[in-house]
């Protein structure tokens, strides 16, 4: 006899949102295994197995990663060239701070870099030509400090949003 396992979504129309996009995706209706994947991927969590390795003995179901939103993931990354390089600025605020998160990433951590360095890093991630807006915004959105002279930025280390993390591992860094 198996153990029921309890199942639970953050959000229902979220959960809804992406089973509805993967079963249109599929080409026949999907089998048993691969509907137990679907069902615990809409509600955050990698795949079936993942789901089941977080339900622990006591039968407690451990929170799941929040869902990512794939289709603004998949807008966003629309914005880089093949190359990984930023060639327009988004209208919408949502894909302006992924694409911050994403050049965040290509800073190295835990280094103090001058206002030189951070503009030459972000020239060549980028192709619109406004390396100042990129830095200003990458401050007032907390992901760069500087200093009161602003001699010396430093990457701010925290952890990314998760459709932050599917962009950087979707889009690639520049060549050089």
């Amino acid at each position: 006899m198996r153990d029921p396992l309890p199942f639970a979504a953050p959000d229902i129309s979220a959960l809804a949102k992406t089973l509805s996009r993967e079963i249109r995706a599929l080409e026949t209706a999907p089998g048993h295994v691969q509907m137990l994947n679907i069902l615990a991927r809409a509600a955050g969590h990698r795949n079936y197995q993942a789901l089941k390795a977080q339900h622990d003995a006591g039968g407690r179901l451990a929170a799941p990663a929040p869902p990512v939103d794939h289709l603004l993931v998949e807008r966003t990354a629309r914005y880089f060239d093949a190359s990984g390089r930023l060639a327009s600025w988004p209208a919408k605020v949502s894909q302006q701070r992924l694409c911050l998160w994403l050049l965040w990433s290509r800073l190295p951590a835990e280094t103090d870099l001058t206002e030189r360095q951070v503009n030459d890093r972000l020239k060549a991630g980028h192709l619109f030509g406004d390396h100042a807006l990129l830095r200003r915004d990458m401050v007032d959105m907390g992901l760069l400090t500087r200093n009161r002279d602003g001699s010396v930025y430093r990457r701010t280390e925290r952890p990314p949003p998760v459709e932050a993390l599917a962009l950087i591992r979707q889009v690639p860094g520049p060549a050089g």
